[in-house]
């Protein structure tokens, strides 16, 4: 596949994003660290570019911001959290605005959502996310349509190339949380998207400790509203965070090849397990957005999402009964993660007994093992 290669990258062509993830944001002078070290520093002797960290950045987050612009297909501002860039992009609409919002979502952006309309900045839609003739009408009508897509837990795939393409309203924002399909399955810019969003806290670092979110655009304007944004909001990444994601990105494609081949062999025998009653995964033909999912993506993700027989007690009893999988929040890092949504505040309308699962590179015999004897044990056949 061959890759585009953003403007000032001193490597060539890498070919590849294999290559890409690998060879971009270097310094390849002689003499140079090969790695991109922690600039552990705020202010620079005056004279050159840099004066002050917040304003003028370190080469760490122009690192990050090089490699992620490039998976992206545009240019990255970075920022401390994913919400942090996420409220950045909100805070570009007038009052009076109107959002258009998924039915399935994040719960920090349907809490920044509904805190805006609470005070009165602009009107929230939400929106299900396969009704696509619904959100191609309110392109036409609101100043930001905001879409994740696959969605926040139950998995649904908007047609973001029919979305992308429908005629907007003057000025609008059209948005793409591209967090769990990352930039290696998905590109919402190439779709004709405005911003694309990456929590780099999950695939992107990969290894469960760090906080860091990028934004990525194509408009001038809008990038340079977003860098400002960030400056005087004071959403910058951190240091060790940056260097941290870095390190991290270098391996997505190898570590997001082997979660997505576990979680497919996963999804396939939970769908017949005795003990679930329902299982979502993007790549199942028995999802309801398979179809959308098979023509948009280049692969299926590493996060799914089953309902345990019997109540919400038996869900938390498998999170309980697993010791491979971690019970812990968050997801797209080596280790497999497992927690009950609907047991966290502002996701109590999600099915009580959903749980949903990050797939990480564990070998996948062992996985389904853990799986397979917490649901075993709690559907009463113990070992």
């Amino acid at each position: 596949m061959g890759w585009n290669n953003p403007a000032g990258h001193n490597g060539g062509d890498p070919g590849s994003v294999e290559s890409w993830l690998i060879s971009a944001g270097r310094d390849r002078r002689p003499g140079s660290p090969l790695n991109v070290p922690p600039c552990l520093a705020s202010n620079f002797v005056l004279g050159d570019r840099r004066a002050y960290s917040r304003d003028d950045g370190t080469p760490g987050w122009e690192a990050l911001e090089e490699i992620v612009g490039g998976l992206e297909g545009g240019s990255a501002v970075s920022f401390a959290s994913g919400m942090a860039g996420i409220a950045a992009i909100f805070d570009q609409l007038p009052t009076d605005s109107v959002v258009a919002l998924p039915d399935d979502c994040y719960q920090g952006v349907a809490g920044l959502a509904e805190a805006g309309e609470r005070r009165g900045r602009w009107k929230v839609h939400r929106l299900a996310v396969a009704d696509t003739a619904r959100w191609v009408e309110m392109c036409g009508a609101a100043d930001l349509i905001w879409l994740e897509s696959p969605s926040n837990p139950l998995l649904a795939v908007a047609e973001l190339d029919v979305i992308c393409a429908a005629p907007r309203k003057s000025g609008a924002i059209l948005g793409v949380d591209n967090t769990f399909a990352t930039p290696l399955n998905q590109r919402p810019l190439t779709l004709g998207a405005d911003v694309s969003v990456q929590s780099v806290t999950k695939f992107i670092g990969g290894h469960s400790d760090l906080l860091c979110g990028v934004v990525t655009v194509r408009d001038a304007r809008l990038l340079a509203a977003l860098r400002m944004a960030r400056e005087l909001g004071g959403a910058t990444p951190g240091t060790l965070e940056t260097f941290l994601a870095v390190r991290g990105v270098r391996t997505l494609a190898v570590r997001l090849e082997r979660a997505q081949s576990n979680a497919m062999t996963l999804a396939e025998r939970l769908g017949r397990h005795a003990n679930i009653t329902l299982t979502r995964y993007p790549g199942l033909a028995s999802h309801p957005t398979h179809d959308a999912a098979r023509r948009q993506l280049k692969g299926f993700g590493t996060i799914i999402s089953f309902d345990v027989r019997a109540d919400a007690a038996a869900a938390d009893a498998v999170c309980s009964e697993v010791r491979l999988i971690h019970h812990a929040t968050s997801l797209g890092a080596v280790e497999s993660t497992i927690e009950r949504r609907a047991g966290i505040p502002g996701q109590e309308h999600l099915p009580p007994t959903l749980l949903r699962l990050s797939v990480g590179i564990e070998a996948v015999e062992d996985l389904w093992s853990d799986l397979d004897r917490a649901l075993r044990n709690v559907g009463g056949t113990r070992d």
